[in-house]
C-alpha cells in the first residue's frame, strides 16, 4: 500500500496524534487503559476535540529504536502530530548522548518532513549521574527544540519524579495515580498545537 504524500496529513480532517515513547506511554505495569495516553483520548473527547490518538511506543524503547521505527508508522498513520517520549532508555544503558541527540533531531525532522507538528517530552536524569551529565541530558531536549521549532514539555515527570508514592515498586515506573499529573504536564502544550 502506498503512503500519502508529505503534508497530506495536515489535509485529513481528523488529527490523528501519534505517540511514540517507551514504557512511561506503553502503560508499562498498569491496567490497559489507565496510562497517561489513554487519559489524553478521554481528555480530547472531554474537550470536544475530534482527535485520533495511535500508542506506537514499546516498553524499552530507545531514540534508536525510535528513529528506524518512525518511518513506517508515519507512513501508516499519516499522523498531524507526533509526540516523541524517548531518551530516558538511551541514558539507562550509558548511551552516548550526542547519539540520542541525533536520534532525536532525526525523528523530528522526519515527522516535520511528513507534515506533523512534533512534541517533544524532555526527561531528567538522576542526580547520581553526576551535575554535568544531568544539565547535558536536560539540554539535549531543549536544544532540538529549539533547532526544530517543535514544542517542548521540559520535564515529562515534573511533580511526578520527586514523589516517590507515585512510583510502581521498581521506583522507576510512574503508577496509576501519576498518570494525571503525566498528562497535565503534556496537555498545555499539545493543546496549543492543536
Amino acid at each position: 500500500m502506498l503512503g500519502k504524500p508529505a503534508g497530506a496529513a495536515q489535509a485529513s480532517s481528523t488529527p490523528t496524534i501519534l505517540v511514540v515513547g517507551d514504557s512511561l506511554s506503553a502503560e508499562y505495569g498498569l491496567l490497559r487503559g489507565t496510562g497517561w495516553v489513554a487519559l489524553l483520548e478521554q481528555k480530547l473527547q472531554a474537550e470536544n476535540i475530534k482527535a485520533k490518538v495511535v500508542n506506537a511506543s514499546i516498553s524499552g524503547e530507545t531514540t534508536s529504536g525510535g528513529a528506524s521505527r518512525l518511518g513506517a508508522l508515519l507512513q501508516q498513520h499519516t499522523p498531524s502530530h507526533v509526540v516523541i517520549e524517548l531518551g530516558g532508555n538511551d541514558a539507562l544503558r550509558g548511551l552516548p548522548l550526542k547519539a540520542t541527540q541525533d536520534n532525536l533531531l532525526r525523528m523530528t525532522k522526519a515527522a516535520k518532513a511528513a507534515g506533523a507538528k512534533v512534541l517533544l517530552l524532555g526527561m531528567q536524569v538522576p542526580p547520581n549521574y553526576g551535575k554535568d551529565y544531568s544539565a547535558q541530558f536536560s539540554g539535549m531536549y531543549t536544544e532540538v527544540a529549539r533547532q526544530e521549532k517543535t514544542g517542548l514539555v521540559p520535564f515529562f515527570l515534573q511533580g511526578v519524579a520527586q514523589d516517590i508514592n507515585l512510583f510502581q515498586p521498581d521506583r522507576i515506573h510512574p503508577n496509576a495515580q501519576a498518570q494525571a499529573l503525566m498528562l497535565g504536564n503534556v496537555w498545555p502544550e499539545l493543546k496549543k498545537q492543536l
